[in-house]
């Protein structure tokens, strides 16, 4: 951590959107000169670790980390769980162990998962049950691997916390943990305080939108984030440019200039 804020979180952005077309070493070398602490390496990305690496790849993309002040934040990675078809819930709950075991093998500490609504037709409490079930499941697959599932707010109905809070009951385990996402449907009378406290203890990772979208109380998110002593990463998950470089350097300086007062 460096002496610029009071907080003991971290600044950091994901490869979806703004760092898609970034290879690993263009992706390390540029965060490192815009002072980014880490980086989620989002799948389908053109930093290219992925499943396939075989045991050599995956050892070098270790080393490439651990060569580099740029800490890998986690994989990012679009698994889902509510599907009517359990044959393809399934094929998620296997993806997903495949991904565990690369997280693993490059020491990436979790893997980011996601709820993506609900089935049309489909009884809301019963798919929240079987996200949960299927959560549960991987989340004890990936801790004998060292490895967390972070469940992102993420969807359509399952995005509101109410609901997002239920399937982490349903998951009913120590290793799934919650990706706060930062979405409008977050705000409750201009305020995200009692949402935020619906999963404020399992919170192991946070996106960030675009800081200039002041419909969004940023200010309020990093002075609850510091009150619950949240020690991980804030990583910018905003939109491409023709000039990444440029929009990334804005974002840390409207980052810094959100954080709360150190205190007296």
């Amino acid at each position: 951590m460096t002496n610029e804020r009071a907080v003991s979180y971290s600044l950091g952005t994901i490869t979806y959107n703004i760092a898609k077309d970034w290879d690993l070493p263009t992706l390390l070398t540029k965060l490192e000169a815009l002072k980014y602490e880490g980086v989620e390496l989002r799948t389908g990305h053109k930093h290219g670790v992925e499943v396939t690496l075989n045991k050599a790849q995956r050892a070098e993309v270790r080393k490439r980390f651990e060569d580099s002040p740029v800490a890998l934040a986690g994989m990012g990675s679009a698994f889902e769980y509510q599907a009517t078809d359990p044959a393809e819930v399934k094929k998620n709950i296997t993806e997903t162990k495949e991904y565990v075991r690369l997280a693993h093998d490059i020491n990436a500490p979790s893997v980011k998962v996601r709820p993506n609504g609900i089935p049309r037709g489909a009884d809301l409490d019963a798919t929240l049950k079987q996200i949960g079930r299927a959560l549960h499941e991987v989340g004890e697959d990936a801790s004998g691997f060292g490895i967390e599932i972070r469940v992102e707010v993420h969807g359509g109905t399952t995005q509101l916390l109410p609901n997002l809070a239920k399937i982490i009951e349903y998951a009913n385990h120590p290793n799934v943990y919650v990706c706060w996402n930062s979405n409008q449907t977050d705000v409750v009378d201009g305020s995200i305080k009692s949402t935020f406290a619906m999963v404020a203890s399992k919170i192991r990772e946070v996106h960030l939108r675009d800081l200039t979208d002041e419909a969004y109380p940023w200010r309020e998110l990093f002075t609850l984030l510091a009150a619950n002593n949240y020690m991980g990463f804030t990583l910018a998950e905003i939109q491409e440019s023709t000039d990444p470089e440029r929009v990334l350097r804005y974002f840390r300086s409207l980052w810094k200039a959100y954080q709360p007062a150190p205190k007296a």
